[in-house]
């Protein structure tokens, strides 16, 4: 599973980069067939679990369908009326709906995309591979290292004060209105812990010598090796012939 294996900063690149591609793409051709090639790529390269994936993409789904819908619905009036699409029996003017079809393709691409890089990297690593490779402040890294710890236990913590609210009396709200209220009631106490384990994180980064300079030591080490060369090349190079195969078909459409 190669893509696991990657230099998280260089996959990051390899994507924004195609997204900005993919941006000045307005046909539906193109976009479709990276789609594809997308998924491909992440099952055949990641260890990915399907129904996890198709729960992660019904929503890009979804809002896709709805740009497609209100994109036909409002648009403005095609240069060619009379060219008409027939789908399900409705007809549909086959500028107007292109248009769509490019615009909600062009969001599952960009979905696929954001979800080969989601589950097949590593939050810490890819916080670590900023700072080597791209001199992202430690400053901030380790801020956001640390802010990311913290997640799971203030969840503990919020589990830990309901229970305690229990305990005291205090009954599950049923309506909208009572839950806003005892979610406000949890507020001060789950504030007043994160400020607390704040100070402690604080405290022992400053005893064990964090200065935040650029230069220090890593136990973990990252580099660029030839493979994210590789997958940079593969990416772009998948993307170029579904636009040469688009061309060939006579739907290629560049944004101007």
């Amino acid at each position: 599973m190669f893509l696991h294996h990657l230099n998280p900063s260089v996959k990051a690149l390899t994507i924004v980069i195609l997204v900005v591609l993919i941006a000045f793409i307005f046909d539906p051709v193109t976009p479709f067939l990276f789609l594809i090639s997308t998924i491909s790529i992440t099952f055949l390269g990641g260890k990915v679990k399907w129904k996890r994936y198709i729960l992660y993409f019904l929503p890009f789904t979804i809002f896709s369908f709805g740009m497609l819908w209100t994109t036909i619905v409002f648009a403005e009036v095609p240069k060619n009326p009379n060219e008409i699409i027939t789908i399900f029996g409705l007809q549909y003017p086959r500028e107007s709906f292109l248009t769509a079809l490019a615009l909600a393709v062009r969001v599952l691409s960009v979905a696929a995309l954001s979800l080969l890089f989601i589950f097949t990297t590593n939050v810490i690593d890819f916080i670590l591979s900023l700072i080597q490779q791209f001199r992202l402040p430690p400053k901030i890294a380790y801020g956001v290292l640390a802010g990311y710890r913290f997640l799971p236990m203030m969840r503990d913590e919020l589990k830990t004060i309901h229970a305690a609210h229990r305990i005291r009396g205090v009954n599950q709200a049923k309506t909208l209105a009572g839950k806003w209220q005892q979610y406000r009631r949890f507020a001060i106490p789950l504030l007043a812990s994160a400020i607390r384990k704040a100070e402690r994180t604080a405290m022992a980064m400053e005893s064990k010598g964090f200065t935040g300079g650029r230069k220090r030591t890593f136990y973990r080490i990252f580099s660029v090796s030839k493979a994210d060369y590789i997958f940079l090349a593969v990416m772009i190079v998948m993307f170029l012939v579904a636009s040469a195969i688009s061309w060939q078909l006579g739907y290629l459409e560049i944004f101007n």
